[in-house]
């Protein structure tokens, strides 16, 4: 397969930029991380803001990812077979839960929204398409933590820094709570958080795996994402709701698990 230079650099600028943790980057950690020239990569950031599909902050000489981006994710999202074949799925959990249904993708240390249905009265929960949250937040940070394989999970945990009780509890999570809230989730085969993240508002997560991805080890299936159902309700839902989302992303993830 023959690569065009210049494309192929621009596509990896653009990866470095989505993949700065704090989603800012100066032209010399841009340049250092892609393995090209500054001449080469501000006439390639140049090109990019022209555009639209990064910006750079005049003030502090960084980069980020531009909005146009949107324009080319939401045409992926509409018309992706993920997107048509998810549908009636999370249909299905809203009519039998009465709250939002949101399905994630796993990218990196991200979740990513990439489809949603809401209820057509009452309440709804402002999560959009695009949307990206910690890999490790709440439910489905519970839910995704206790499907790994135990090597992985171990090395996660050593690193510390887990966002499953929230953003501002990430640096003194008690790891002798998570494991007993993981082994539970493996029982029942779903997660869940009522409130701890966000106050009022509760979740349940259970993960898509796709067991036929070749980048997997023998025998041990890709988490691909998770479907969450989102809204106010109580301890006693929640399990009612959990069992429900769990059995339908065993269906999901046999059913369309190449497509994930």
């Amino acid at each position: 397969m023959q690569l065009v230079p210049a494309v192929d650099q621009a596509a990896r600028i653009l990866f470095a930029l989505a993949g700065f943790s704090r989603g800012t980057a100066t032209l010399t950690e841009i340049c250092g991380q892609v393995g090209v020239s500054k001449s080469k990569g501000l006439a390639i950031l140049n090109t990019l803001r022209g555009a639209g599909l990064v910006t750079k902050n005049e003030r502090s000489k960084t980069y980020r990812l531009g909005p146009r981006l949107l324009t080319l994710s939401r045409a992926l999202l509409d018309h992706t077979d993920l997107a048509h074949e998810a549908a009636p799925y999370l249909d299905d959990l809203v009519t039998r839960t009465g709250h939002t249904a949101l399905l994630g993708l796993v990218s990196g240390d991200r979740l990513f929204v990439v489809a949603r249905r809401e209820v057509r009265a009452g309440m709804g929960i402002a999560v959009h398409v695009g949307h990206r949250f910690p890999l490790t937040l709440g439910a489905h940070g519970k839910a995704i933590l206790a499907a790994l394989p135990k090597e992985e999970l171990e090395g996660i945990l050593a690193k510390g820094s887990l966002s499953v009780y929230g953003e501002a509890r990430k640096n003194s999570v008690d790891l002798g709570m998570l494991r007993a809230e993981l082994d539970e989730c493996r029982r029942l085969g779903y997660a869940h958080d009522l409130g701890v993240t966000r106050p009022g508002i509760g979740a349940v997560s259970a993960v898509l795996v796709d067991e036929y991805s070749e980048a997997s080890p023998p025998g041990i299936a890709r988490i691909a994402g998770s479907l969450i159902v989102v809204g106010t309700f109580s301890a006693e839902s929640a399990a009612e709701y959990g069992s429900i989302v769990a059995a339908t992303a065993r269906e999901m993830s046999a059913r369309v698990g190449s497509l994930l």
